[in-house]
């Protein structure tokens, strides 16, 4: 279990609820401490790590593997179960009151949470830094420019009884996110965005990723890498499982990397139907597939990792292949942004290359298709800390799975 770390008085306070929210975090101070001139991240030994934990045991495994490597960073993390029970919230935002009030500055990694919300009209920051959680940064930076309110993509329908309510919660967070003459924004993002009006827009190569990892040995066959599309309502299940099948003959994958949030149902059914492992999630896909080994080609659907797993593997050889979302795989639920935010996500990612919306049904295999999954080798890459080194090799905390890599957001 990751203890509570002491908030006598910070000067940044950064609140996450996923793991690619706290790698891009400890991205964040990477590049702040080398922007500072400090060697590595002793320039942002100020910042504490909140945790505001999910019910999701995967989730909670990752991010508690992360939370110990943001300890060997030197930050203090704080763990709260801010959703165990109807007076979480209370308690938590009840502790965190007077830091909040104290804190310099303020690092979140997802505008559209109402959890984060409600925090960001507690504090008096003027400096406000938004990381990325995926690619919800691009819908950030446009309903930012916009002056829209925030609501994330995939959601459609009119305002339910619980949005009228946190309406002015929601409208507060958002001026708080919208600079000023004493509030500076920030976004770093390794997303192709352009900076609304005041906001400072800061590149995430993932330099600390590629220097704590890596490079990674390469199996040479091919890799898929699963996505929630099903369990959020966008895409069709029966489609989406052709369309894994189809892909999986195609390129000879054998493997395919599960996204923390896919079902345990559809994942049996990947494995059952379409025949390929299921590789859990221990940690991130950039540091799993940094630390490998990893396929020689990687294919993912419309996902943050088309844009980040390019910068975290260049020079590494990793092709990145990206499949478009057909518009019949949409199920009648999906919001009517759905096709033109997938599209997007795949027109502007750099560095990969487009499989349009997938091989037909019945394709044959490449002549260099993967080994079988007998001959693919276990991962033997380490980080380059041997501390590091021992706790990745470790079992994850949480119970449930076994664990190894890893999930896409």
């Amino acid at each position: 279990m990751v203890s509570a770390a002491p908030l006598a008085s910070p000067t940044t306070l950064a609140f996450v609820e996923s793991p690619v929210q706290l790698l891009n975090v400890l991205e964040w101070a990477y590049a702040d401490a080398q922007r500072a001139g400090g060697p590595e991240a002793t320039a942002s030994q100020d910042l504490t790590v909140v945790v505001l934990s999910p019910h999701d045991p995967m989730t909670r495994g990752q991010l508690r593997r992360m939370a110990e490597l943001a300890r060997d960073e030197g930050f203090a993390v704080r763990w709260e179960d801010a959703r165990g029970g109807a007076g979480a919230p209370i308690k938590t935002i009840g502790g965190l009151r007077g830091p909040l009030r104290r804190a310099g500055r303020i690092v979140i990694g997802d505008p559209f949470s109402r959890y984060v919300q409600l925090l960001l009209t507690l504090t008096r920051a003027t400096d406000l830094v938004v990381v990325d959680d995926g690619t919800a940064t691009m819908e950030f930076i446009s309903q930012l420019a916009k002056g829209e309110p925030l609501v994330r993509w995939h959601r459609r329908g009119s305002k339910g009884a619980r949005d009228m309510v946190f309406a002015p919660v929601s409208a507060t967070a958002r001026r708080r996110l919208t600079p000023g003459t004493k509030r500076r924004v920030e976004v770093f993002s390794s997303m192709p965005v352009e900076p609304p009006t005041g906001v400072t827009i800061t590149a995430n190569d993932f330099a600390w990723t590629r220097a704590r990892f890596g490079p990674p040995r390469l199996t040479g066959g091919t890799d898929l890498v699963g996505t929630s599309l099903v369990e959020t309502g966008v895409v069709d299940l029966e489609r989406y499982l052709e369309a894994v099948g189809s892909l999986a003959r195609a390129h000879g994958a054998t493997r395919y990397f599960a996204h923390r949030r896919e079902s345990a149902e559809k994942l049996h059914r990947v494995s059952a139907e379409v025949g390929l492992e299921i590789v859990r999630p221990d940690l991130p896909l950039e540091l799993i597939a940094r630390r490998g080994p990893i396929g020689h080609t990687i294919v993912s659907f419309p996902s943050t990792v088309v844009h980040t797993l390019p910068l975290a593997l260049v020079g590494t050889g990793v092709q990145v292949a990206v499949c478009d979302v057909d518009p019949a795989w949409l199920t009648s639920d999906a919001s009517p942004r759905a096709q033109g935010f997938l599209s997007g996500v795949t027109g502007s990612a750099r560095d990969v290359r487009r499989l349009g919306s997938g091989p037909q049904a019945g394709s044959p295999p490449p002549r260099d298709a993967a080994p079988t999954r007998d001959s693919v080798p276990q991962r033997d890459a380490a980080p380059k800390r041997d501390a590091a080194a021992q706790r990745e090799a470790a079992p994850p905390a949480n119970p449930g799975p076994p664990a190894a890599p890893v999930a896409a957001s």
